[in-house]
C-alpha cells in the first residue's frame, strides 16, 4: 500500500510541479535546446492569466504560467516553459524567436494539444506562429475562463 502511495505522490508531483522544481526543468530546457543561454531568475504558478499559457518580463527574468498547464501531459509544460524562455532572449514571435524553438521535437505537438484544448473549450485561438508581437504570450486569447 505505502509503494502505492508513493507512486501516486510521485506522478501528481510530476503533473504538478512546485515553483522550485519548475525553475530546475526550466534550466535543464534551456541547457539542452537553448545553449544555456536564456536564464530565468523566477518561474511560478499564477491563477490569475486567463488570456495567455504564460508570459514572461525579460527586464527581471521572471516567467509565470498559468495554472490551467497544471495537470497537462509535461512535454505541453515544457513546451510553454521554453516558449518563456525564448522570450528572454527573443521578443516577439519572428523567425529568430521561431528559429531558437525548432529544436523542441514536440514543438508541433504540443502547440496542437494547446489549440486543441483552446477549441474545446471555445475560447478564441491567437496563432502566434508568424506575428512578430509584443513579448508575452505562448497565447490563446481566453475571455472567457
Amino acid at each position: 500500500m505505502a509503494r502505492m502511495l508513493d507512486k501516486l505522490k510521485a506522478g501528481e508531483r510530476r503533473r504538478r510541479p512546485s515553483d522550485t522544481d519548475l525553475l530546475t526543468r526550466a534550466s535543464e530546457l534551456s541547457e539542452r535546446y537553448l545553449g544555456g543561454h536564456a536564464r530565468p531568475r523566477s518561474i511560478r504558478w499564477v491563477s490569475n492569466q486567463r488570456s495567455r499559457w504564460g508570459s514572461c518580463t525579460p527586464a527581471d527574468g521572471s516567467i509565470r504560467l498559468s495554472d490551467r498547464l497544471q495537470g497537462m501531459p509535461g512535454y505541453v509544460v515544457d513546451y510553454v516553459i521554453l516558449h518563456e524562455l525564448a522570450h528572454l532572449l527573443v521578443a516577439g514571435h519572428n523567425r529568430d524567436f521561431w528559429t531558437l524553438l525548432r529544436s523542441y521535437p514536440r514543438l508541433e505537438r504540443a502547440r496542437g494539444f494547446l489549440d486543441g484544448v483552446a477549441l474545446a473549450k471555445g475560447l478564441d485561438i491567437a496563432d502566434d506562429a508568424d506575428e512578430d508581437t509584443s513579448v508575452d504570450d505562448a497565447s490563446v486569447e481566453d475571455a472567457t475562463a
